[in-house]
C-alpha cells in the first residue's frame, strides 16, 4: 500500500484513482465524527456525505510542507463541513434528489477536471451524469456557499479560525472611513430588499436560514439573491 503522501501528491495532480483510494482508506474517520453529530434530526447519510465532502477538500488542500498527520489535518475540515451545514442547514430544505444530484454531479466534476486538467462544461458533467442541464444548475445553485468574512480557514496545525479573526484589530482612521463611504455608497445601489438581505446577513450575522424566515422566502432563494448581490457588488468595486 502506498504511504499516504504519496497518494496526496497523485491526487492532488488529478489522478482520480489516488482520490478514491484516498477516500476509502479515510471513510471510518468521516463515520466516527458523524456519529459525534447523530441525534440532532438529521439523516446519518446525509451527514456522512457531507463529512465524506470535507475529506475530499483536505486531500486537495493538504500541503504535504505540514509536519502534520493527514488524519489530523483533516479531522477539523471534516468537522467543519459538517458544523457548517447544521449551523446554515445547507441543503435540509432542498429535495432529496437535488442533494443526490448535487453530489454526482461534484463527482462528475472532480473526474473531468482530473482527466483533462479544466473544469467540467455542463455538456460534458450531462453527458457524464445523464442530469439534465436545467437540474444540474439547479443543484449547483442548491448547494453554493457564499464567500463570507465567517468562512473558516485552516491553518498548518491543522485547527480551524475564521477568516474575520485574521484580520487586522487596528487600522488606520483614514481607512476605516474610506471604508465606510464605500460600503454606503454600495449599500445605496440597492434595492429595499436587497439591503434588508445584506443587513441581515453581514451585520446582524444570521443564518441563510433565519434570513429566509424573516423575508418569507426559502434558503434556496437567499442563497442564489445573496450570491447575485455579492457579484454586482463586487462588480461595482472594481
Amino acid at each position: 500500500m502506498e504511504e499516504v503522501s504519496v497518494l496526496i501528491a497523485k491526487a492532488q495532480e488529478g489522478s482520480q484513482e489516488a482520490r478514491e483510494l484516498l477516500v476509502e482508506k479515510n471513510l471510518g474517520l468521516v463515520h466516527h465524527i458523524v456519529k459525534r453529530f447523530l441525534g440532532r434530526g438529521y439523516d446519518a447519510e446525509d451527514l456522512f456525505q457531507i463529512g465524506s465532502i470535507g475529506l475530499i477538500k483536505s486531500i486537495d488542500k493538504f500541503d504535504l510542507s505540514y509536519d502534520v498527520k493527514f488524519s489530523t489535518y483533516a479531522v477539523p475540515m471534516i468537522t467543519g463541513e459538517i458544523k457548517r451545514f447544521l449551523r446554515d442547514d445547507g441543503m435540509v430544505k432542498v429535495s432529496r434528489t437535488i442533494k443526490e444530484n448535487g453530489w454526482r454531479i461534484r463527482q462528475a466534476q472532480e473526474k473531468i477536471a482530473g482527466e483533462k486538467g479544466r473544469d467540467a462544461t455542463l455538456s460534458e458533467i450531462e453527458k457524464e451524469t445523464g442530469i439534465e442541464k436545467e437540474d444540474i444548475v439547479l443543484a449547483l445553485e442548491a448547494g453554493a456557499e457564499v464567500e463570507s468574512i465567517h468562512r473558516p480557514v485552516y491553518q498548518p496545525d491543522g485547527s480551524e479560525v475564521y477568516l474575520v479573526d485574521r484580520l487586522p484589530e487596528k487600522r488606520n482612521d483614514n481607512e476605516v472611513l474610506l471604508n465606510h463611504l464605500v460600503l454606503e455608497k454600495l449599500l445605496n445601489e440597492l434595492d429595499e430588499r436587497e439591503r434588508r438581505l445584506i443587513c441581515l446577513r453581514y451585520f446582524e450575522d444570521k443564518t441563510q436560514t433565519e434570513v429566509a424566515k424573516q423575508m418569507g422566502i426559502t434558503q434556496v432563494q437567499v442563497s442564489r439573491l445573496e450570491k447575485k448581490i455579492l457579484l454586482r457588488m463586487r462588480s461595482l468595486l472594481g
